[in-house]
């Protein structure tokens, strides 16, 4: 790996979902740049290992109860909307608690996690925020509706984050990966197969990687290098964007 200066040094940075998959990649990536990451999970084990391992501190939460987040203030400069589930099922069958579970965990929790921490930002005149969409925060599939409709509002935050804290130094972009080498996406092989009526083992290339150009699963350091790019002071211009990392998928 090569070795990059401290620029975050003195930063304070949250990563949601931060003690596995590409949370754990960006804490990672954080830390090694100079930064005090403070890991946020509902896994305390998880979470007190990850930041133990980063040098930093956890948050164990449980950040779909939404209520609790109401009031929350946040003194940090940098945030990582990282949290996320999914699940897979037909409109007709989905239930609706599930239904409501994704939209608090990555809709309303992200808004609510940037609403604590946009006023210490701005103070500072200074502040990064990136959003851990997906490609299907640009593009729809089949069984999808929960975590599809999450991703799309994440996106028109994000961009409305960017309207608001461009005049106070804060930026907000999207990160728009493809299937991700992650326990997420290795849990949803089972329903996908079931759903799509094919065997578990042909379910990453006939449904995964089905659209994408280059034909393999993206890996969690790399989505962790572009966010480390995207809070570098190089990235100062860069607001509003969606950056797609799916292997060629929303190309078509």
């Amino acid at each position: 790996m090569t070795d990059v200066p401290p620029d975050l040094a003195g930063r304070r940075a949250l990563v949601s979902g931060g003690a596995g998959g590409i949370g754990l990649a960006c804490a990672r990536e954080l830390a090694r740049r100079g930064a005090h990451v403070i890991i946020a999970d509902m896994q305390e084990d998880a979470a007190r290992s990850a930041a133990d391992e980063v040098g930093g501190e956890a948050w164990v939460t449980d950040l779909s109860d939404t209520r609790a987040l109401d009031d929350l203030v946040l003194d940090i400069d940098i945030l990582v909307n990282n949290a996320g589930i999914q699940r897979v099922s037909p409109i007709e069958e989905f239930d609706p608690d599930t239904f409501r579970l994704l939209l608090r965990l990555m809709l309303e929790s992200p808004f609510l996690l940037v609403r604590a921490a946009l006023p210490k930002m701005y103070e500072r005149g200074w502040g990064r925020i990136i959003n851990i969409s997906s490609a299907h925060g640009l593009r729809a599939s089949p069984f999808k509706s929960a975590y599809v409709s999450a991703k799309h509002g994440l996106e028109g935050l994000s961009k409305v984050t960017a309207l608001e804290g461009g005049a106070h130094g804060v930026t907000s972009n999207c990160i728009n990966p493809a299937y991700v080498r992650t326990p997420l996406v290795e849990k949803q092989i089972a329903d996908q197969a079931r759903i799509h009526g094919i065997p578990e083992g042909e379910v990453v290339e006939k449904i995964m990687l089905a659209e994408t150009a280059v034909k393999r699963l993206v890996e969690p350091e790399e989505v962790a290098s572009l966010a480390g790019w995207l809070v570098s002071e190089a990235a100062g211009m860069v607001t509003g964007a969606s950056y797609t990392m799916d292997g060629g998928w929303t190309a078509r």
